[in-house]
């Protein structure tokens, strides 16, 4: 007799509709609006595979808004995932990376949903073969379809759903619309569907492992070094061992590995970049709603990443995520150390 359970897959499709049938009020347009998100990312994965073989590797002759050379790569991911978004019916705004300004949906296929992403973190390693991914978060706008561009520059605690794609040895969506839950879905190629592998993923309040760029420790505030210093070199009297160092260079394949066997992200800020690296919107905010999510904490070294304000569309900010004792020795190292760099600080 066949075991059913072995045959009872649980894909993302089937998931999201689950969630909508334990919420009356739902209409529905939050899992419409993800499906379009799945298309993106399955049309992003199949290219990263391909990319050598079809010549979508290398540069394309132009740079982003944040200045950096873009690959051939990131402009098809963006254009995919743009066409994606809006072809749903569900979104009003759209903020990408690699997009100097918002992208306003024709009045006719506006939703009461704003999405911010980046279509393909880490591309600056897509020719080396190393794993790259997309970030997302969806906001719902309060004036709806009607809504103005100001409601999009709001605190990261309004997001609804956040999470990414990372496109490797597999290709992993993990996300979150709150309630305390992460689940990690895996596609199956032959299936072309996602399908939940990684339920309930919590993250350790201490991990082993630490993951930053140290080439940038010559240019840090005494904070982090204090800080940084602690994993490598810990008292004594706090019963800890050294912690690993491990960076790959792509936000979401450190911050996956981070969340999954706990130890600490970080990209601090420093003396060549004051506000931090990251962009607040697309990057750091959805991960800081994953991470708190499932169980950790993500802070600039003095605040709550998720209370940030963003004045523009590509803001940045510095960020340490974790879990919550990695987090707690971060704050201690800022309060013992006055001479830190955070946002506009000295």
């Amino acid at each position: 007799m066949t075991d059913h359970h072995k045959t009872n897959i649980m894909t993302l499709t089937r998931y999201m509709l689950e969630q909508q049938r334990k919420h009356p009020e739902a209409t529905g347009d939050l899992t419409i609006a993800m499906n379009g998100v799945q298309v993106g990312c399955k049309f992003v994965e199949s290219c990263v595979r391909k990319a050598r073989l079809v010549n979508l590797v290398g540069l394309a002759g132009n740079t982003n808004v944040q200045g950096e050379d873009q690959k051939k790569l990131d402009v098809l991911s963006n254009e995919m995932f743009v066409n994606a978004m809006m072809s749903s019916g569900k979104f009003a705004f759209m903020v990408s990376e690699e997009v100097d300004d918002i992208v306003v949906v024709p009045e006719e296929l506006r939703g009461k949903y704003c999405i911010t992403f980046d279509p393909l973190d880490g591309s600056s390693n897509i020719d080396a073969g190393v794993n790259v991914g997309t970030i997302f978060g969806i906001w719902r706008l309060p004036s709806g379809p009607q809504a103005t561009v100001d409601e999009i520059l709001v605190p990261g605690s309004e997001i609804v759903a956040g999470g990414y794609c990372m496109y490797g040895s597999s290709c992993n969506m993990v996300l979150t619309f709150g309630n305390n839950s992460v689940e990690g879905f895996t596609l199956d190629p032959a299936l072309g569907e996602f399908i939940l592998t990684h339920p309930n993923i919590r993250i350790p309040p201490r991990g082993k492992i630490y993951s930053v760029n140290e080439g940038n420790s010559l240019y840090w505030d005494d904070a982090t070094k204090a800080y940084f210093d602690s994993l490598k070199f810990p008292s004594p009297e706090s019963g800890l061992k050294p912690y690993s160092a491990r960076y790959i260079g792509s936000m979401v394949a450190d911050v996956h590995r981070t969340l999954l066997y706990g130890g600490v992200f970080a990209y601090p800020s420093d003396r060549k970049s004051r506000s931090g690296k990251l962009r607040i919107l697309y990057e750091s905010f959805p991960m800081a709603f994953i991470i708190e999510q499932a169980g950790g904490r993500a802070i600039t070294g003095i605040e709550r990443v998720l209370d940030l304000v963003p004045k523009h569309i590509h803001d940045r900010c510095p960020i340490f995520l974790g879990g919550t004792d990695d987090m707690a020795d971060v704050e201690a190292a800022f309060a013992n150390n006055s001479n830190w760099l955070n946002g506009t600080q000295k």
